[in-house]
């Protein structure tokens, strides 16, 4: 649950996006917003019935004709009294009609107050509520979906489900610690162990949705590496469908760093096309080596492409072990193979334009994510950080109650995990975290 509480004063501001639009839409949130829009337009407001009135300034004249619609806490977005205000869609319009309301009393809404109101009054938890931020900012349709997901509650129901159960299981390690001389020992018969390897692997498999829903929203980094002349640059020529990279035969060609950012089976994707990797004494090319080393280890994906009449291939060395990639077999028009995907390798020809399907296929499996989209909820580096947070307490448990059959250190590490975990949905925040959260919103949400 919310740690603060919602300002008592009344906010307005601008809900659409800046420039001039057939509609513009102002909205007031607070204890006065029904008064104020009385005041504006000489009619109350009835809660969730429009009516069309004349909006007038201080002396009396009309700004603008405007929809008015209004509803009352706490059935409304913010949980508070909520006017809307749908007018004609000029900057100047909007801006004379705002100043009107300041005048009256309200005061303009700071980034992100709407959107923050409403979970400080419940209406959402904190993970809904930056799905809105996501969903407004989403640039494919799969992460708009995700988003609509997550602000479905689909992300915050998984959390709370999980820090149900381990505030569950940490009762049952205090009852047994509290009352030792009872028949069944649960920390002995291996029903608490048994319990916490299932809380792991659920929180494993959490994790890896959220790793996979944040990419859905901030977009997956891609480096393409491999030797000199292995068709680095005519696969990204095929998958951006135009010549972005220059092509020769001439090793060494690609100098510095190339990036094209395209959708890859609904995922934003920024694809890097690299000089290609090998020991040189030109010094230009050295700097080119050197920029795709550090696009590599910055990267989210590796696309390794490789000559397929080059058996000797490898990758190169000093890569994190943790970085997938997706060996790319390139060139197969040459040896008159058809395109095929065998786990993480896949053989196509760049040239030609065949297989590139194949390949979306493997980043999709490689990252996790569900070929139609099912499931799949938006997630930011914040929760990620939060539920690996919750995991390394529960590794500490286990280790713990296999090496002593105890559970007093067990029940510290199960609170410390249930703690990381109601970070996400903000059931435990501090006034820090949501200034820089619902700081990074727009004005208006």
């Amino acid at each position: 649950m919310p740690n603060v509480s919602a300002s008592n004063d009344t906010i307005c501001a601008i809900a659409t996006p800046p420039g001039r639009g057939g509609v513009g839409v102002i909205r007031i949130s607070g204890p006065d917003a029904f008064e104020l829009a009385r005041r504006l337009s000489a009619r109350a407001p009835e809660a969730r019935r429009f009516f069309l009135a004349d909006l007038r300034d201080d002396q009396g004249e009309v700004i603008d004709q405007a929809l008015v619609l209004g509803f009352r806490g706490p059935a409304s977005f913010t949980g508070e009294d909520v006017v809307e205000l749908q007018t004609h869609g000029s900057p100047v319009v909007l801006e004379m009609l705002l100043e009107r309301l300041v005048r009256l009393g309200a005061r303009r809404a700071r980034p992100g107050e709407f959107s923050e109101r409403a979970y400080l009054n419940d209406r959402m938890d904190l993970a809904q509520a930056e799905a809105i931020a996501d969903l407004i900012a989403a640039g494919t349709a799969q992460a708009a979906r995700a988003a609509s997901r997550s602000l479905e509650g689909v992300f915050s129901r998984l959390v709370d489900a999980l820090h149900h159960d381990l505030v569950e299981l940490r009762v049952w390690v205090e009852a047994a610690l509290d009352f030792p001389d009872e028949d069944v020992d649960f920390l002995a018969d291996g029903q608490v162990a048994a319990r916490l390897d299932a809380l792991r692997t659920r929180l494993d498999e959490l994790i890896e949705q959220a790793r996979a829903g944040r990419l859905l929203n901030d977009g997956l980094r891609v480096a393409i590496i491999g030797k000199p002349n292995a068709g680095k640059s005519s696969l990204l020529n095929a998958m951006t469908r135009r010549d972005s990279a220059i092509v020769t035969d001439i090793p060494g060609t690609t100098r510095d760093v190339l990036r094209e950012t395209i959708e890859l089976g609904g995922l934003p994707v920024t694809l890097a096309d690299t000089a290609g990797l090998r020991d040189t004494e030109d010094r230009v090319e050295i700097e080119g080596v050197r920029r795709a080393e550090r696009e590599m280890h910055a990267a989210d994906l590796l696309f390794w492409v490789v000559d397929i009449e080059d058996e000797a291939a490898h990758l190169p060395p000093g890569l994190p072990p943790e970085l997938p990639f997706i060996r790319i077999n390139n060139k197969i028009d040459r040896v008159g193979r058809e395109p095929r995907r065998e786990g993480r390798s896949v053989d196509l020809s760049a040239l030609e334009g065949r297989g590139l399907d194949l390949l979306e296929q493997a980043v999709r499996e490689v990252l996790g994510l569900q070929s139609d989209g099912g499931g799949e909820f938006s997630a930011r580096q914040r929760h990620i950080d939060a539920l690996v947070k919750a995991r390394e307490p529960l590794d500490r448990g286990a280790r713990e109650l296999a090496a002593t059959g105890s559970g007093e250190l067990l029940a510290e590490e199960l609170r410390m995990a249930a703690e990381a975990l109601a970070e996400i949905t903000g059931r435990m925040s501090s006034d820090e975290l949501l200034g820089h959260i619902f700081s990074s919103f727009c004005i208006g949400k």
